[in-house]
C-alpha cells in the first residue's frame, strides 16, 4: 500500500510555528509507525520565514507528484506578503493548486494560509476560517467565503481551513485520527504533551483527554492502559502494577491527579466510546457493548442516556 503523502506548500515570510508544528504531528506520526511521506515545496525555490529566518532549497512546487487522498497544507505567512503583487498574481500556482484539488487531493490552509487559498477561488462559497485577528479582513478581501467565526477548524468539500498557530496542531491530530484511528491520535497527542486536544467546531475537549492535564507518568500509564484495553476486563490489582505502586496509592494518587475515581473515568470513556459507535450503523447494541467492556445492551443504553 503507498503512502499518504503529506505535502507542505511554503511562501516567503512563511510563519515557522504554523509549518513545525503541523510537521511535528505528522513526523510523530511517522515514527509512531503511520504510512505517511512527508514532503516539502516553494512557491519560490529560496524562502524565508516572517523572521528572516534562512529556509533552504526547495523543490518547485509544481514539482510534487500528488494523488487522491494525498494532503497539501499551505502554513500562514504574514498577511501583507500574501496580498502583495508577489503573491496575488501567481496565477500558474492557483491553478496549480485547483488541478491539485480536482485530482482529490486535500487541500488545508493553517492560519493566515487561508488568504492564499482564497486566491484560488477554491474558498468561494466554502465555509472557512482563520486567525480570529484577520476574519474580518478575509471577509472583506473575499466576500464569497463563508467565514466561520470562532472555531478552531473547519472542512468544506476536502478543504480544512484553521485558526491561528496552534490549531493548526489540533487539526493535524485530526487528520492523524482519520488516517489511522482516534486511539492512535491520542498518543501522538501525548507524546506532543498535548493533553488538552481540542475538537474544530466547539470549545469541548474530548473526554479522553480533559482528565489527562498532570504529569504522573503511572497515572498516564494506567489512562494509556484502559483506553487501550476499555473492551477486556481488569482490576485495580492489574492496574497498580502498571502504575508501579499499591493498589491503594493508585487509587488516592488517581483521584487527586485528575480529579475522579478509577471507576468514574472508566465510565467517561465507555460514554464517549459508545457515543462514537451509535453512529456506525453496522454495529448491534450488542456488539457495542463487548467494544467497551459490557456484557449487555442494557448497560449500553443506560450509559447513552448519560
Amino acid at each position: 500500500m503507498k503512502p499518504i503523502k503529506i505535502a507542505f506548500l511554503i511562501v516567503p515570510q512563511i510563519h515557522l510555528l504554523d509549518l513545525a508544528g503541523v510537521d511535528q504531528v505528522f513526523h510523530e506520526a511517522k515514527d509512531y509507525g503511520a504510512n505517511i511521506n512527508l514532503q516539502y515545496s516553494g512557491v519560490f525555490v529560496n524562502n524565508y520565514s516572517s523572521t528572516n529566518f534562512p529556509i533552504g532549497k526547495l523543490m518547485l512546487y509544481n514539482k510534487l507528484k500528488l494523488q487522491a487522498g494525498d494532503y497539501l497544507f499551505i502554513p500562514g505567512a504574514d498577511v501583507d506578503y500574501l496580498l502583495s503583487p508577489e503573491i496575488t498574481k501567481q496565477y500558474k500556482l492557483f491553478t496549480w493548486i485547483n488541478q491539485q484539488k480536482s485530482n482529490g487531493v486535500i487541500i488545508c490552509s493553517i492560519c493566515t494560509g487561508a488568504f492564499l487559498l482564497a486566491h484560488t477561488g477554491l474558498l468561494n462559497n466554502k465555509s472557512c476560517t482563520t486567525h480570529w485577528k484577520r476574519t474580518a479582513q478575509l471577509k472583506e478581501l473575499f466576500p464569497l467565503v463563508k467565514l466561520q467565526e470562532n472555531i478552531l477548524f473547519c472542512e468544506d468539500d476536502e478543504i480544512y481551513t484553521s485558526a491561528g498557530v496552534t490549531a493548526g496542531i489540533d487539526l493535524a491530530l485530526h487528520i492523524v485520527g482519520k488516517i489511522k484511528d482516534e486511539n492512535f491520535a491520542f498518543k501522538i497527542a501525548r507524546e506532543l504533551v498535548v493533553y488538552n486536544r481540542r475538537k474544530g467546531n466547539d470549545a469541548q475537549q474530548s473526554e479522553c483527554m480533559k482528565y489527562r492535564n498532570h504529569i504522573h507518568n503511572g497515572v498516564h500509564a494506567v489512562q494509556d492502559y484502559i483506553q487501550e484495553h476499555l473492551n477486556t476486563p481488569f482490576n485495580i490489582t492489574d492496574l497498580a502494577d502498571i502504575a508501579l505502586m499499591s493498589s491503594r496509592n493508585l487509587t488516592r494518587i488517581f483521584k487527586k491527579e485528575t480529579g475522579l475515581s478509577i471507576n468514574e473515568y472508566v465510565t467517561i470513556l465507555r460514554v464517549e466510546t459508545l457515543n462514537e459507535l451509535k453512529n456506525n450503523p453496522d454495529l448491534s447494541v450488542q456488539q457495542m457493548a463487548n467494544k467497551v467492556g459490557l456484557k449487555s445492551e442494557r448497560q449500553v443504553m443506560r450509559l447513552l442516556k448519560k
